[in-house]
């Protein structure tokens, strides 16, 4: 005779791990990584045409219309023009273009595979013209559409669970290696998407082994093609010394100055951002010229390309390190500061990304402090970028190991201090934002105030 359970008693957890113990299982993780072929060579493509659009209209079209170079005013037409296309395709086509990138980097469930014309156009036109804004979210969300729509045409009826891992596991395919490793695109998804308990393990592994099978894609094409991997990578990384009570101290200071920057970055996108959209075509336009304005007074202040103005800085930040001697303190301090306008310009109306931009403009505000005694450039590099990252995107797992893991051993020298900014910058940004408003409780349904007779 079998026992009845006391009043109270706790109910057995439930398996975390029952769904890996299905037989359908095995079945998930095969479609993940046959769906890790299509959609990374997909997102390779995607990024080789965004390449060619930056290359066709910042140097081949100056040269065919006659000019010797690329003149420091041509960003403003070209990002006016891309204003109007993106103000197009975001009133006129379905999904509005995608993420917002003024409100952070996020993911809000599978992508809807008829919003997909409208994120690559929006994409296309703010990458290929130079706007401030990164790659990952309009490859986060395609990768994400094209999944979902390869497994409906061979099964109409998808299961909203089974529709988010195959979402996710597109997602983790299109970014495989634009970070630099699988394994921090990984870490972005995870912690932007907010899974946890048992979702985070069976979106997780299918995730995983579509990375790696894209991954191996990414390199292979890049090999085939010559045209690379496309994938974030810091060469010629200076020495880094053990961390001191010194670099604490400034791991303190950055971590301030990144958060009250941050969130003066996003508070003036999200100030302009409903204003342009009452206006949305001309708006937008207005934006491009905006950005386009800031690239040509740093070019003509500084002597340099306004190119390090425009663009997500994804390929600067390299460059930036190994020649950051050629830049003096006035230079790095304008570089911020342009660079930091458009990126809130561009967050208020064009599509794309916010990672890439808040990396650039950490890294040289780290190394315009590195000028001040007591901080190695190296350290102040990394404390930058993780600094700032976290202040923009709310994400501290990602945003230490964005600063460290890029650098190599150095990286894993001053994690430490990157660990203290990170922190400090979270923090005092969580501090400096409002708390959301509580959601008003609906008023019961005959109630006082309802309209409605008795």
């Amino acid at each position: 005779m079998s026992a009845k359970p006391t009043a109270g008693a706790e109910a057995a957890p439930a398996d975390p791990f029952a769904l890996v113990r299905t037989r359908g299982y095995p079945v998930v993780l095969l479609v993940a990584a046959l769906l890790g072929v299509p959609i990374s060579a997909a997102a390779f493509g995607f990024l080789a045409l965004v390449t060619e659009l930056q290359s066709l209209t910042y140097n081949d079209l100056p040269k065919a219309l006659g000019f010797h170079g690329t003149p420091s005013w041509w960003a403003i037409p070209l990002l006016a023009v891309a204003g109007v296309l993106v103000g197009l395709t975001i009133r006129y086509l379905p999904g509005t273009g995608g993420h917002k990138p003024a409100h952070g980097l996020s993911t809000t469930g599978p992508t809807r595979p008829v919003d997909l014309p409208g994120i690559a156009l929006a994409a296309l036109a703010s990458l290929g013209a130079g706007a401030v804004i990164g790659p990952e979210a309009p490859l986060i969300a395609l990768g994400s559409g094209l999944a979902v729509g390869a497994v409906r045409l061979a099964k109409r009826e998808l299961a909203p669970n089974a529709a988010a891992v195959v979402g996710a596991s597109g997602s983790f395919a299109a970014v495989s290696t634009l970070l630099g490793s699988p394994l921090l695109g990984a870490f972005l998804l995870m912690e932007a998407s907010g899974l946890g308990g048992p979702m985070l393990g069976m979106v997780l592994v299918p995730g995983l082994l579509a990375a790696g099978v894209g991954s191996l894609i990414f390199v292979g094409l890049g090999s085939w093609t010559g045209l690379g991997t496309y994938s974030l990578a810091i060469h010629d990384v200076p020495h880094a010394d053990a961390p001191t009570f010194g670099g604490f101290a400034w791991a303190l200071a950055i971590g301030v100055a990144a958060a009250l920057a941050g969130t003066g970055i996003r508070w003036l996108g999200l100030f302009l951002e409903p204003r342009v959209e009452r206006r949305m075509v001309p708006g937008t336009a207005a934006l491009g010229v905006v950005v386009g304005l800031l690239a040509l007074l740093y070019a003509e202040l500084t002597g340099k390309s306004a190119t390090e103005i425009l663009y997500s800085g994804q390929s600067a930040l390299s460059p930036l390190l190994a020649d950051r001697a050629d830049y003096s303190v006035g230079a790095l301090v304008l570089l911020v500061a342009c660079k930091s306008l458009a990126y809130s310009v561009s967050l208020a109306g064009f599509r794309g990304g916010p990672v890439f931009p808040s990396m650039f403009v950490g890294a040289a505000g780290g190394l315009a402090l590195s000028h001040l005694p007591g901080l190695p450039a190296t350290a102040a590099f990394a404390m930058g970028i993780g600094a700032m990252c976290v202040s923009m995107l709310r994400l501290p797992m990602t945003a230490v190991l964005l600063a460290t893991l890029l650098l190599g051993t150095d990286g894993l020298t001053v994690m430490p201090l990157v660990i203290v900014a990170v922190v400090v910058s979270y923090f005092v940004t969580l501090r400096l934002v409002p708390a959301p408003a509580p959601a008003a409780a609906p008023a019961p349904a005959g109630g006082a105030g309802s309209g409605r007779r008795p």
